[in-house]
């Protein structure tokens, strides 16, 4: 039983993944947001991130200096492996924060599907 467990929880993790990468391809939200110099505002554009997180992530800079790498966000509180595949493909550590638009994804079991 613990193997299909386990079985299960990379494939959701898979799809999510997938479904990240998929997203901007298929007419979603455009453009990156520069972790090391957006505002609060601009942050919470992304993918479940709140006021809460976007805090955090400007704490997280102003304490630690510049992100090296996006994967750095995994080092703030809040965001885990199933967040971060779900803004990885809007973040960026340098240049103009271009996404305009808030990125939403659906939650597990919302079955309105954009409506």
């Amino acid at each position: 039983m613990r193997q299909r467990s386990s079985s299960t929880v990379a494939l959701t993790t898979l799809v999510v993944a997938l479904w990240a990468v998929a997203q901007p391809m298929l007419g979603a939200a455009s453009g990156v947001v520069n972790i090391n110099d957006a505002s609060l505002d601009q942050l919470m554009l992304l993918p479940r991130v709140g006021p809460t997180v976007a805090s955090r992530i400007v704490e997280f800079r102003e304490q630690n200096g510049r992100f090296k790498q996006a994967s750095d966000l995994l080092l703030v509180k809040g965001i885990g492996d199933k967040t971060f595949a779900l803004i990885e493909p809007y973040v960026t550590i340098s240049g103009e924060t271009t996404l305009k638009e808030k990125v939403s994804v659906a939650r597990k079991g919302d079955s309105s599907s954009g409506r």
